[in-house]
């Protein structure tokens, strides 16, 4: 394709990235304080589970705003998908954090797996973010000038 420069696109997708790390950063604290005030069976201020939620909220959408630019930038500069295992990294990321979303979404007294489930997903989460921001710099060098 014939596209005018992408660091523009880049520079949407570091703030995107930077913001999403820092979201998984809070979701980590405020997660924290509300399973210790579960296990000490005091109750966290009325205030936290909906922060959490709409910070959740936000890092999902700023995680699939990063799966379209991924896209949309890897197909404009290069014309086809697959050129490291960033792409994998990527879709891997994106499904937990529905998973993590979607298990968040059940979590209730009478399914109280899906709390199991989220924690779980949110460590194996870290890793790959891990993997995606390592994967996503080196992709960024090839697009660098």
């Amino acid at each position: 394709m014939n596209l005018p420069s992408f660091l523009w696109l880049w520079k949407i997708a570091a703030w995107s990235m930077g913001l999403s790390l820092f979201a998984y950063l809070l979701l980590g604290i405020s997660g924290g304080w509300m399973f210790y005030r579960r296990k000490t069976q005091s109750s966290p201020p009325l205030w936290l589970r909906p922060v959490h939620y709409v910070i959740g909220a936000i890092m999902v959408m700023l995680v699939l705003l990063l799966l379209v630019i991924g896209l949309v930038g890897t197909l404009g500069h290069y014309g086809s998908l697959g050129h490291s295992y960033h792409l994998i990294a990527g879709l891997v990321t994106v499904i937990l954090v529905l998973i993590s979303a979607t298990a968040a979404s059940q979590i209730s007294p009478e399914r109280p797996r899906m709390r199991m489930v989220h924690i779980g997903t949110n460590i194996i989460l870290f890793l790959s973010f891990a993997l995606v921001s390592l994967s996503g710099w080196s992709v960024v060098q090839k697009y660098l000038p």
